[in-house]
């Protein structure tokens, strides 16, 4: 068995299982930044069967078995209703999560680490970047039908497994704290960055006030809605799955459209050097926004989110620009960087990317009002 590259606890957990047939090669699988994530090869008679195996981070996630049972729950949940509406070869492309021995949807190694398996959905693959209007109708149209399918789950509410994680409110705060306590001795650098994020201190507050008011509605939202975590069909390009579940909780639908349009409809990488690249583009934009209310979730939103879609695109990189200012003037201490300044070139292009969504309200106003 090729395993070089694999850890030596992985091979605790294989039996931990109930996969049949016998492993016959491992390797690690994907770019992902926070789970460990291998694909194993299983030999089944006469052919072979995969596996997706993944080693939880659980410095990150704190309450994995929490976490565990969202996906449970959820993953049981979908497969349930693509099986009702389009049969039983559907509902074995979506994410389905294998069981321990022991029931339980997880096992965990002697150094307490925790693993979970998935089968393998063959012919598939994920892109990491938007590159056509049609990706882009597709990604929208794949997470909104996802927060759709999952408005009826039973069982009580979701655990949060990162508390607050889109609670702007929040982000800002810690922000202030990084601020006054000046860890890393950065702040004197950055002080037009830090000027620019406290001029738009009222936007933090703006989906809470709605949400607090009654105006707009907690659902289970995926959180992290980047095209990647999208399976697309090898041979026709259509989605087959949404993947990565570590975040889905609860929260608003327009904090996943606004990553959607933090990351899809933006014109260079996060990390550029040159935040002048970074604008919002709106051609993709307006796929985005066919798309989502194209989905059954369109029928649920109600006036004042889809009002808010293309705020919800500034706030999130708003967000995501105060949590890369927070962490580079921390000293670096969550996000994994390559360079000294590549927390800054994070911040620089989202705070750039929200003047640019600013720039062009009136515009991508008028596509919502038209779709």
């Amino acid at each position: 068995m090729s395993s070089a590259v694999v850890p030596p606890e992985f091979h605790e957990v294989i039996s931990a299982f109930p996969l049949p047939g016998r492993v016959v090669s491992v390797a690690p699988h994907g770019n992902g930044h926070i789970n460990e994530t291998y694909a194993a090869v299983f030999a089944e008679g006469v052919g072979t069967r995969r596996y997706v195996f993944q080693k939880v981070n659980h410095r990150i996630f704190k309450d994995v078995p929490g976490l565990m049972d969202n996906v449970r729950r959820v993953t049981a949940h979908i497969a349930t209703k693509v099986r009702a509406a389009a049969g039983e070869a559907a509902a074995k492309r979506v994410l389905t999560l294998v069981s321990a021995k022991d029931g339980r949807a997880f096992a965990q190694d002697s150094g307490g680490g925790y693993w979970r398996v998935y089968d393998f959905i063959e012919g598939a693959h994920t892109v990491d970047r938007v590159t056509t209007e049609a990706q882009a109708t597709a990604v929208a149209a794949a997470f909104g039908e996802f927060q759709a399918q999952l408005a009826d789950l039973p069982g009580g509410r979701l655990v949060e497994t990162i508390p607050n994680f889109h609670h702007t409110r929040s982000r800002f705060e810690n922000f202030r704290k990084a601020v006054n306590e000046n860890a890393a001795g950065r702040k004197g650098e950055v002080a037009a960055e830090i000027a620019f994020a406290f001029s738009r201190e009222a936007d933090a507050d703006v989906l809470l006030n709605l949400l607090a008011q009654g105006k707009i509605s907690e659902r289970v939202t995926h959180n992290d809605t980047k095209i990647n975590n999208v399976m697309l069909d090898d041979a026709t390009g259509k989605t087959v799955a949404v993947i990565d579940l570590d975040t889905i909780m609860p929260g608003l639908p327009l904090y996943d459209f606004g990553e959607m349009v933090r990351t899809s409809a933006s014109s260079t990488d996060e990390d550029d050097p040159n935040a002048a690249n970074m604008h919002v583009v709106l051609p993709p934009f307006r796929a985005l926004v066919e798309g989502y209310l194209a989905s059954e979730v369109g029928g649920v939103l109600n006036a004042i989110e889809r009002a808010h879609l293309g705020f919800a695109g500034k706030l999130m990189a708003y967000e995501n620009g105060l949590r890369f200012l927070t962490d580079y003037l921390q000293g670096d201490t969550y996000y994994k960087i390559k360079h000294p300044r590549h927390n800054l070139d994070r911040c620089r292009t989202q705070f750039a990317l929200v003047r640019s969504i600013e720039a062009a309200k009136g515009a991508m106003d008028a596509i919502i009002a038209a779709s």
